[in-house]
């Protein structure tokens, strides 16, 4: 039997999935081992145990200025940037890229704008932004925002183009103006991909809201990694790092899991 052809049990599906993660622990447990032998004081590679006892810390102790458990704050902090940010990202992605994909006038004006802002790096406009909206709330949104809209707008107007011209003159045909077009024959078809989209883009909008509150913050996921960093809280930095991957794969797990259930006939994804 050819290799392509060969297909893993569900135990061995889960033994290799599985092994990459455990290659890592490995080597992070004995490279931890060797620095901490060679020197006990060491911070950059510190221990199991002491990531295992910080957590445990940052999750259930308050500080003793504020009284809150500072780990939650800056989850919930971040996580409401993320989301206003995704969320208006999605908006606006949905809305030009139908236009792009239906609208032969709104194709010609925006098809290249959009081609030509997604080549701006969004990391270089931070500064500019800081000037434009402040260090508030509103200038780490609008990274997040200029930072993921141009991909997942691409994306969905050539979703949008790759629908079949048979449904749509069928449609005409019967009767169907633009706008119901849109919402009966292309939304449909397009909603199963902007969820693709998020998903895709969820990496690069992590990667946006850290570098933000690094710079510009006073709580936050990416502001307290940067806060400890100075002090080599490596403890504490792997602690914040394990959380924001796991948070991310929730996210995603649930954002599929959705796709799953409303777009059954999507099939498997990733």
């Amino acid at each position: 039997m050819r290799l392509i052809n060969r297909v893993p049990s569900r135990p061995v599906g889960l033994m290799l999935g599985a092994l990459p993660f455990v290659a890592i622990i490995l080597a992070y447990v004995a490279g931890s081992e060797i620095r901490l032998a060679a020197n006990p004081a060491d911070k950059l590679l510190p221990a199991l145990d002491t990531i295992r006892e910080t957590a445990a810390r940052l999750f259930t102790e308050t500080d003793k200025r504020s009284g809150d458990i500072l780990l939650w704050q800056d989850t919930f902090a971040s996580l409401r940037r993320l989301f206003l940010g995704v969320g208006i990202s999605a908006l606006l992605s949905l809305s030009i890229g139908m236009a792009i994909g239906l609208l032969p006038y709104a194709r010609k004006g925006l098809t290249g704008f959009v081609a030509v802002l997604s080549m701006v790096p969004p990391l270089a406009l931070l500064p500019i932004l800081f000037i434009v909206f402040g260090l508030g709330e509103v200038s780490k949104v609008v990274l997040i925002v200029i930072g993921i809209t141009p991909f997942m707008t691409r994306d969905l107007s050539q979703r949008v183009l790759d629908i079949p011209v048979e449904q749509i003159v069928k449609a005409q045909t019967l009767g169907a103006s633009s706008f119901v077009i849109a919402l009966r024959v292309a939304l449909p078809q397009v909603l199963p991909r902007l969820i693709s989209a998020v998903r895709l883009s969820l990496g690069s909008a992590w990667l946006f809201l850290i570098a933000a509150e690094a710079v510009a913050a006073d709580v936050g996921l990416g502001y307290r990694i940067f806060l400890v960093r100075r002090y080599l809280a490596m403890d504490i930095i792997l602690t914040y790092v394990i959380w924001i991957t796991l948070l991310a794969f929730v996210i995603d797990w649930v954002l599929k899991r959705i796709s799953e259930r409303a777009f059954p006939w999507m099939g498997a994804g990733l």
